[in-house]
């Protein structure tokens, strides 16, 4: 599904480098609220309200935040770069919920995210979603006991 929303971008590739963080990390928040959106919706047969509940916990700060860790084998040195300036540009404003240091990690996985995104590097979304698809289904499997 992914793939064919990303035949709409309009981004050359040789362009993706002048993106602003803040904008990879406004895009990646938006990609990662579509995989885990359609990871409950295709694994359960709950009511919105619960898919809502279950969904929030994973586009938290707080567990995106401890999410990167998981994932920091998978990411190049180019993915690598795109998290550290993330991590480092200046955020005007912080989660609610969060500490200032898990909103600039979660701000620096949503960049990688939207870098993954626009550089049509699915492989590499795929690998980070089985991860995370791992948490949700303990998720799931949670709220069946």
């Amino acid at each position: 599904m992914i793939e064919k929303i990303a035949e709409f971008d309009g981004v050359k590739e040789e362009e993706i480098g002048q993106i602003s963080s803040l904008s990879l990390a406004f895009l990646g928040d938006g990609v990662w609220n579509v995989l885990v959106r359609q990871f409950f919706v295709d694994h359960s047969t709950y009511k919105n309200n619960l898919l809502h509940k279950l969904s929030t916990k994973f586009v938290k700060a707080t567990y995106q935040s401890a999410f990167l860790e998981k994932i920091d084998d998978l990411l190049g040195e180019e993915e690598h770069a795109v998290l550290k300036r993330a991590r480092n540009a200046h955020v005007a404003t912080v989660a609610k919920n969060a500490g200032l240091a898990d909103y600039k990690r979660a701000t620096a996985l949503e960049a990688v995210v939207g870098y993954l995104y626009l550089k049509k590097d699915f492989d590499k979304l795929s690998q980070i979603n089985e991860r995370l698809k791992n948490d949700m289904i303990k998720a799931l499997e949670g709220e069946k006991r």
